[in-house]
């Protein structure tokens, strides 16, 4: 992978790393609605991975690998987040359904039923799990972003992070554990599946024996209630 000036070669880095750049997009295209080229996301990938080239640095003591996986994954969610394809209505109801859902959870103690949810937005049931679906599709972002580990890979020993910022992201780690944590059962088993298991809808829905369109509502509301709790 290197050449003989002991410099990383970029062709052979492509070679190498292109089967991690699909297997990455197709991993999110998954949970992505059809309207998302499987492509962008591949060729999002490549320049992540070529940006690695120029900003890996051979002596920080962290493996290529590592960092590669990082900067992939993050160009493609970049791509991603940059489209902003939830139209402006959608997004309005997805902040008044959190907010009522934030409300309700203080106001009951517990996590509120579904039912509970449509009675306090003054909809149907159907339509409100019609919303969760409407919602779904920008969130798994929002949801990753909250996951997804933030190490100082590319900062060098001037740039490590002041010891508050250190104590927030641990903190902020440990509330997200603790609103997975107190999520009904059955979306705490969605979360697991999809997140850590990482399997599709399709998939999930054959363990728990309901549609692909079930799961979504599912995720869609657990992802509505680690926020809620979080905001909190």
């Amino acid at each position: 992978m290197y050449t003989a000036d002991g410099k990383i070669n970029r062709n052979s880095v492509i070679e190498q790393y292109l089967p991690l750049v699909r297997r990455q997009a197709f991993s999110l295209k998954v949970r992505l609605p059809s309207g998302v080229d499987v492509e962008d996301l591949i060729q999002a990938g490549v320049e992540g991975l070529l940006s690695c080239v120029d900003r890996f640095d051979t002596e920080s003591g962290v493996a290529f690998s590592t960092f590669a996986h990082q900067r992939i994954r993050g160009a493609m969610i970049d791509e991603l987040r940059s489209r902003d394809w939830l139209p402006r209505s959608v997004r309005r109801s997805g902040r008044e359904l959190e907010a009522t859902l934030r409300r309700l959870e203080q106001e009951l103690g517990r996590p509120p039923e579904e039912r509970e949810m449509a009675a306090a937005l003054e909809m149907s049931l159907a339509d409100y799990q019609q919303l969760l679906l409407d919602t779904n599709n920008g969130l798994v972002l929002s949801y990753d972003d909250v996951l997804t580990d933030n190490p100082t890979l590319e900062t060098s020993d001037e740039e490590t992070p002041e010891p508050e910022a250190q104590v927030s992201a641990d903190q902020l780690k440990q509330r997200l554990m603790e609103a997975i944590e107190a999520l009904p059962e059955r979306e705490k088993l969605v979360m697991t599946l999809y997140y850590q298991e990482e399997l599709n809808l399709k998939e999930i829905g054959a363990v728990l024996d309901v549609t692909e369109s079930r799961v979504s509502q599912l995720h869609s509301q657990a992802i509505k209630r680690i926020r809620a709790r979080l905001a909190d």
